[in-house]
């Protein structure tokens, strides 16, 4: 079968993805093989193929939000037959032992595996999944649409919750690739009158188009302060910017998995019992109840589609801020 492998990391513009040709797996215990229709490209394969992230297997297979039909199942596993469409996210197990997860917070597990950089993902033709970490599609959305609700909307749904806002209240994205513009689409249904800060007009083009209040670059002021934000860019001095709009005792929840270095902050910029926190992967009642709203909406993504053979290209564009709304890879 075909894959687009990362032996070493380089920099995405020496085009690190190599095609190969590699054995099909077979499914082990309470496994399912899929066979994979679609996969999103997110910013997290670029931190991984570019080594910002801690590669803890080599050569290995990115890509973790994959589509796909269910071709085989291993022993002990019954929840899907054969046919079904699924898809996996980030979060490929978690070891449901350790003090986090017996708590409900599988996403801190201290000893997790995530698909695309611990076991291979989504960037082939067919891949294996623990079936307690697969999830049905919505009926309703396309493979290249469902793509990339599977970490780009399913992340961005657990970062709207950790940004505790509230029907009616303002919310600022900062930042809008594929994740804001999923977010706006539940903060919108929520009632919330949304800011949108970004440098990119057509970026801001589709901001209006989604039901923005207002659009602007994180360094201008917005009509009012935001009750709750969210930032997406993976650059320090935006959460500087961010909370020098938020509202007293608002919260500021940061989505990202790597971040360039946070200034020093003036106290004044966090006083009045603001709030600053990060977001960290993801849990199976994220992934289950973020689909199940997604599908009732629906959620429309706005998607640019790249062939198998072209996930550097989608890559280096992505890293670009090129891609309006979200890259996914057509795979079969």
């Amino acid at each position: 079968m075909k894959a687009m492998q990362l032996k070493e990391p380089k920099p995405v513009e020496q085009a690190p993805l190599e095609m190969v040709e590699l054995k099909e797996p077979r499914p082990g215990p309470k496994e399912v093989k899929i066979d994979v229709q679609a996969c999103g490209v997110c910013h997290t394969d670029l931190h991984t193929v570019e080594g910002e992230l801690s590669l803890p297997k080599l050569p290995i297979v990115p890509g973790h939000e994959v589509v796909g039909v269910v071709e085989e199942s291993g022993d002990e596993a019954e929840h899907f037959e054969v046919g079904d469409r699924v898809g996996v996210t980030w979060l490929y197990s978690s070891c449901g032992e350790c003090k986090f997860c017996r708590r409900g917070q599988e996403n801190l597990c201290e000893d997790p595996m995530f698909t695309g950089l611990h076991a291979d993902g989504g960037y082939e033709e067919s891949m294996v999944a623990k079936e307690d970490f697969v999830y049905p599609i919505p009926k309703n959305i396309s493979d290249e649409d469902a793509a990339p609700l599977l970490c780009a909307g399913v992340i961005g749904y657990r970062s709207l919750r950790l940004s505790e806002v509230k029907p009616g209240q303002r919310l600022g994205l900062f930042g809008f690739g594929a994740s804001a513009h999923i977010v706006i689409q539940l903060a919108t249904d929520m009632g919330c009158e949304v800011y949108v800060f970004t440098r990119s007009e057509e970026h801001r083009r589709l901001a209006r188009e989604l039901g923005s209040a207002w659009e602007g670059s994180a360094k201008d002021d917005p009509p009012h302060r935001i009750d709750s934000g969210i930032t997406f860019a993976p650059v320090g001095w935006i959460v500087k910017e961010a909370l020098r709009d938020l509202e007293k005792g608002g919260t500021l929840a940061i989505n990202a998995i790597h971040m360039t270095p946070i200034p020093e902050l003036d106290y004044d910029l966090i006083y009045h019992e603001k709030k600053l926190r990060s977001v960290a992967n993801v849990t199976r009642e994220d992934a289950e109840g973020f689909l199940k709203i997604a599908g009732d909406i629906p959620v429309q993504t706005e998607v640019e589609t790249f062939p198998l053979e072209e996930a550097n290209r989608a890559l280096r564009l992505l890293k670009d801020s090129k891609i309006n709304g979200a890259g996914v890879l057509k795979v079969s």
